[in-house]
This record gives C-alpha cells, sequence and structure tokens, in this order.
C-alpha cells in the first residue's frame, strides 16, 4: 500500500520512537494516522500495520472494537460527535443529540449523501468539566447550548 510522504514520515517516527520489542505501542497512532489520510481504516492499512509492528490482525482487531474513535466505515468531511455520557446528560447532552439528528436528518454513524457530515453519539470525550461537549473532528466545543450547536452547523454548511 502507497502512502502519502507526510504518511510515511508519521509512521517512520513513530517506529523510530519505541525499542524494538515495544513497537505495538505505535498501533493506536498508526491508525489514527492512517484514519486521517485514508477516510477510516481499511483492510489494507491494517495489513500494512501489522506487517511494519509485528502484530496480529486479531490484535488490531481488538484494539479497533474497543476505541470509539477509530473507524472502519468513511466518515463525514466534518465529523460531529454529541457526548451523552452522565455529566452531559444532565446538561442538555441528549436535547443536544436530539437536535442534531433532527437538523441534519441524520441517525448515529450515519453520513450525509454528499460525505460532508456524519454525527455519532459518544459516551465521553473528556470533558466532563465543560459538559455539554461537542467535538466535530478534532475540535472540541464546551457548554454548547442549543443556539452554539446550530451555529457551528451553519460554519460547517458554509465550509462545504
Amino acid at each position: 500500500m502507497t502512502f502519502s510522504p507526510e504518511l510515511e514520515a508519521k509512521f517512520d517516527k513513530l517506529m523510530k520512537s519505541y525499542p524494538p520489542g515495544r513497537l505495538r505501542s505505535a498501533l493506536v497512532p498508526m491508525l489514527l494516522f492512517g484514519q486521517d489520510e485514508l477516510g477510516s481504516i481499511t483492510p489494507e492499512l491494517i495489513d500494512e500495520i501489522v506487517n511494519r509492528i509485528g502484530v496480529t490482525r486479531l490484535q488490531v482487531q481488538e484494539v479497533l472494537s474497543y476505541y470509539s474513535m477509530l473507524h472502519t466505515k468513511p466518515l463525514g468531511r466534518h465529523h460531529v460527535q454529541v457526548c451523552t455520557n452522565i455529566s452531559c446528560l444532565l446538561r442538555g447532552g441528549d436535547k443536544l443529540w436530539d437536535h442534531v439528528c433532527e437538523r441534519t436528518g441524520l441517525k448515529n454513524k450515519e453520513v450525509s449523501a454528499d460525505g460532508q457530515v456524519s454525527i455519532e453519539e459518544v459516551e465521553c470525550i473528556g470533558a466532563c468539566s465543560w459538559a455539554p461537549a461537542v467535538q466535530v473532528n478534532y475540535d472540541f466545543h464546551h457548554n454548547v447550548t442549543r443556539e452554539e450547536l446550530d451555529r457551528l452547523l451553519d460554519g460547517l454548511e458554509k465550509k462545504q
């Protein structure tokens, strides 16, 4: 499989960051970097990582099934995650989730027909002190209100 020079450089740096017996530590970052470039974690990416760091496909599958931020299906260009765990739930995260579903016409883990937006209800994005929280790609938004969510979604529509 051929990757961009930038991704190859990231992989090389990771491979050099860990001693030979500890290359498995590079697994999650390699999956994230590959997902960012390819749009999802593909069987070809898995095979490449297996060959590079010496883990089994089963070990990669175990990691994929554990971490919710790793996806084997393509996401939208703008991936909107709404936290509905206890802190966010108590501060209206469930209502934000309902609103984003209604506004986009999408259900959990669906992608818009044009591939621009996908949504996902998540259990935790580590922002309990600033609930309710929303994440778009790698950008966090804290203490989100319905009005702020609308502005955020309007901004995504303008970026398309």
